[in-house]
């Protein structure tokens, strides 16, 4: 992503479901920012039995680092679900015009992936009743959360 003519790099960890679990931005995509982001995402979330990851040899180094480079797995097509949970992102960000700062998108960038996880009811796998069922629950427990 660009930053007022600067490049900057989204981590993201997605789960086997397509539920965006960690979003975080960097600068640099090296040893030093994968490292990080894996040890925020497994303080906060037990260690996965499996770590479908890009064949970037920085994520390489870093699960060496944590422990886990037997749970690694890279290969052509693995990885469709972590750049898929990117669309709706893009989608939103190109209505937005972009961004100006890395803090504002990594606000962003969170916020937008707990809403689409709560709201993301995958119609494609119901029925029009049984998918407006869901989205009526959903919305139903938002205004909850609002409210409280």
């Amino acid at each position: 992503m660009k930053i007022n003519g600067e490049t900057h790099y989204l981590w993201r960890a997605v789960k086997h479901e397509g539920e965006v679990l960690e979003s975080y931005v960097t600068k640099r995509r090296d040893r030093k920012a994968a490292l990080k982001f894996k040890r925020k995402t497994m303080k906060r979330y037990v260690q996965p039995q499996v770590l479908v990851t890009d064949k970037l040899r920085s994520c390489g180094v870093a699960m060496k680092v944590v422990g886990n480079a037997r749970r690694q797995e890279t290969g052509r097509c693995l990885n469709n679900r972590g750049e898929n949970s990117h669309l709706p992102f893009r989608r939103r960000e190109r209505a937005m015009l972009r961004f100006r700062q890395m803090g504002s998108l990594q606000k962003f960038v969170s916020v937008h992936a707990s809403v689409h996880n709560h709201f993301n009811q995958e119609r494609h796998l119901y029925s029009r009743a049984t998918f407006k069922l869901n989205r009526t629950a959903a919305l139903a427990a938002w205004r909850q959360f609002g409210a409280a």
